[in-house]
């Protein structure tokens, strides 16, 4: 199994793209051009990291935030998986203090990523989506993510490295999404020994998972550009658990998601990173 340096070196490179803000109901808002660059240097042991955002007229003029950084380690609270993939956010969620996660994922010439973020009263407070494309190369944008692309049955591998780093063998996943009628759908997810199944109504561009078996309570898919999506619970509640979700339909038929998970005193446990297959 690689270290979690190495597979931070799997995102190297130059990457131009964008931030976009995104409203919860999926409405794009405000954008703004970004370069990349993670360099390696004396034989892989330090990496550059330097963040540069533009204004609306775009690359042909100055930055408007020019951010670097050297690193050399990397802290326990983001942790990368085989593919490139990872995840990175708040340790804890205590009382009157923001929260919020980040999620990236890496295909060939493409990485997606998404930050979520609440405000200090556990309410959720803004996405942005983030779509990288490697530099010189044709790489482009997946279509928007619709209903009808989750549908069906999804095999896969889980894949999750806990909060003091143990990693256990991956578990086989099972998704079955299926549209009920117009306006709900149903899925079941099964893993190990464990099988959960919920509704879910359809407004828009939003999933909301209500009732039994949500774990943090009520829940929200939003599904968003480039084939991402995010799941949160709509609200954030002391003392009890809840995970937070974001994923990426990398191609027709494959998808990634990675998962942060939190117990009930607000602790983060560990990160599942979901490969799945779409068979039927």
């Amino acid at each position: 199994m690689a270290t979690n340096w190495e597979n931070f070196l799997k995102n190297q490179g130059e990457w131009r793209g964008s931030f976009t803000q995104v409203s919860l109901q999926g409405d794009l808002l405000e954008s703004t051009p970004s370069i990349l660059t993670l360099e390696p240097s004396e034989n892989d042991t330090l990496v550059t990291f330097r963040l540069r955002r533009f204004g609306p007229e775009g690359y042909d003029t100055p930055p408007i935030q020019d951010y670097q950084q050297e690193y050399r380690s990397l802290g326990r609270q983001i942790i990368f998986f085989g593919t490139g993939a990872f995840s990175k956010g708040s340790l804890q969620l205590p009382p009157f203090s923001a929260f919020g996660a980040e999620y990236g994922f890496v295909a060939g010439d493409r990485r997606s990523r998404l930050v979520q973020l609440y405000t200090p009263q556990q309410d959720f407070e803004s996405l942005t989506l983030i779509r990288e494309f490697r530099s010189g190369t044709e790489a482009q944008e997946r279509p928007p993510l619709t209903v009808g692309q989750l549908l069906g049955e999804w095999q896969g591998t889980a894949q999750t490295i806990h909060a003091d780093w143990y990693a256990p063998e991956p578990v086989a996943t099972h998704l079955e999404i299926r549209q009920v009628d117009e306006r709900h759908l149903e899925q079941v997810l099964s893993f190990g020994h464990q099988r959960i199944a919920s509704t879910a109504r359809i407004e828009g561009r939003t999933l909301i998972f209500e009732g039994q078996g949500q774990q943090g309570g009520a829940r929200q898919i939003t599904l968003l550009p480039d084939g991402a999506s995010s799941n949160i619970p709509v609200k954030l509640k002391l003392r009890q658990p809840f995970f937070v979700e974001a994923g990426w339909l990398v191609s027709d038929r494959d998808r990634q998601r990675l998962i942060r998970h939190y117990d009930e005193k607000g602790t983060w446990t560990g990160c599942t990173h979901v490969i799945e297959h779409k068979v039927s």
